[in-house]
């Protein structure tokens, strides 16, 4: 077997057998085949594509290159939550401890960010004293205890992904629906939840830029979940615009403890109770109705707030300590007139430019950094009003005009876009 004849296969458009593509995967894992060979069959599925089978056949090859984590032993339905990113995306923060209240397991292992979007792990770094990593006995424990337990991925689930996807980020073969959904559900499968929900990001500020290509993609993951008997949703959540007021780590968690305090973002909320009622209801068998009373309930008596300590603190963090400090820009508006957009991706690259951000992951961030919205979609606005402050330890060029320019202020308020898309299940 040659990996040049196999790569010509694909590129000749004949479907590859499962021990062509094991042999591939596997060769270039353990250094049989150098980077440029592969870069030849990555780029061969880029631009030829994979049939469902062989989406298939590459993610259980990756599965098989790591460990799996048994979750058999926890005494309750066990949920994983996925986001694909998103500007200002503190779903998990949220909806871990609302769902662990009501009984169901939520083991997430989440990364670090790269690029433009944020990390879970890098958000909870930035609170003093949390520990990502739990030996699998205490993990374990926390599931059973706590309910809920967010750590950083292990290094030995779907080694083949972390090698394939280094690579296809240095040759810019990204936005392949096959290499994401296989790279995606590889880690998810291997983390051995009985449910797995996914919020995927559409539009300006995330990965999918159009709801076409993002529904393929949800469809896809769907299907890959069919061959294992695992229960795959997939929830199509708007992009266009930040979600929340706070982007940036620290700042982030700010905003997770006002929204167990009651106030909150509108859209944030909308999207936190879908979500976690959607994780409820597809673990117990209830409907989402059922569930979404459930979840208010555990809003507005307290209990999700306090579940939310208690995890933060079985983990070791301090709350009440966030790291690193920063100076404050205010920005006023010399505008007046109804917000009827907010660009998320003009945002996001200011606060990665900010210093909140990294180019490889290897970087450091400033945890302190970001940008606070005073106003929201919808909201009138007079000049002289604050539009948002930026939290910064460096200055960037321009840095108050970029994020006066990101909120599209017009004479006549526009109805605002739903959240939520769609869901496929």
């Amino acid at each position: 077997m040659k990996a040049v004849e196999i790569t010509e296969k694909l590129n000749n458009k004949v479907k590859l057998e499962y021990k062509e593509i094991e042999y591939m995967v596997n060769s270039y894992v353990k250094g049989r085949i150098n980077d440029e060979t592969m870069s030849n069959f990555v780029w061969a599925i880029y631009n030829n594509g994979l049939s469902m089978d062989e989406t298939y056949y590459l993610t259980d090859v990756m599965i098989k290159s790591g460990e799996t984590i048994d979750l058999s032993s926890i005494n309750k339905k066990v949920v994983d939550k996925h986001s694909t990113g998103g500007v200002g995306d503190k779903i998990t923060l949220i909806v871990s401890p609302i769902v662990a209240c009501a009984g169901v397991a939520v083991p997430k292992m989440s990364g670090r960010g790269l690029g433009l979007t944020g990390g879970t792990v890098d958000k909870l770094e930035s609170i003093t004293g949390y520990k990502l990593k739990l030996s699998k006995k205490d993990f374990l424990k926390m599931l059973d205890t706590v309910g809920c337990a967010v750590i950083s991925q292990s290094e030995k689930i779907a080694v083949a992904d972390k090698k394939i996807y280094a690579l296809r980020n240095e040759i810019g073969a990204v936005d392949s629906i096959p290499l994401i959904a296989s790279s995606i559900m590889s880690k998810k499968i291997a983390s051995g939840s009985d449910v797995i929900v996914i919020d995927l990001k559409v539009g300006k500020g995330a990965f999918m830029k159009n709801i076409k290509s993002a529904t393929s993609l949800a469809k896809t993951m769907v299907k890959l979940g069919n061959y294992y008997d695992k229960k795959v949703i997939c929830t199509l959540s708007d992009m266009n615009i930040p979600l929340g007021k706070n982007i940036g780590n620290a700042l982030e968690v700010k905003e997770t403890i006002d929204f167990f305090n009651g106030i909150y973002d509108k859209r944030l909320y909308e999207l936190a109770v879908y979500i976690s009622s959607l994780m409820i209801s597809s673990a117990k068998g209830i409907s989402q109705r059922e569930a979404k009373k459930l979840v208010i309930n555990l809003l507005e008596s307290g209990h999700a707030k306090n579940k939310f300590y208690e995890w933060i603190k079985a983990q070791g963090g301090d709350i009440k300590k966030l790291k690193g400090k920063a100076k404050k820009y205010i920005v006023v508006s010399t505008k007046e007139g109804y917000i009827n957009n907010i660009d998320s991706l003009k945002l996001s690259q200011l606060v990665f430019d900010l210093g909140a951000g990294r180019h490889k992951k290897t970087d450091k961030i400033d945890y302190s950094v970001g940008v606070v919205l005073n106003k929201v979609l919808g909201d009138k606005v007079r000049k002289g009003d604050i539009l948002g402050t930026i939290y910064y330890n460096k200055k960037v060029d321009d840095m108050a005009n970029i994020l006066e320019e990101s909120f599209k202020i017009e004479k006549k308020k526009k109805r605002p876009k739903k959240i939520i898309i769609k869901t496929i299940k």
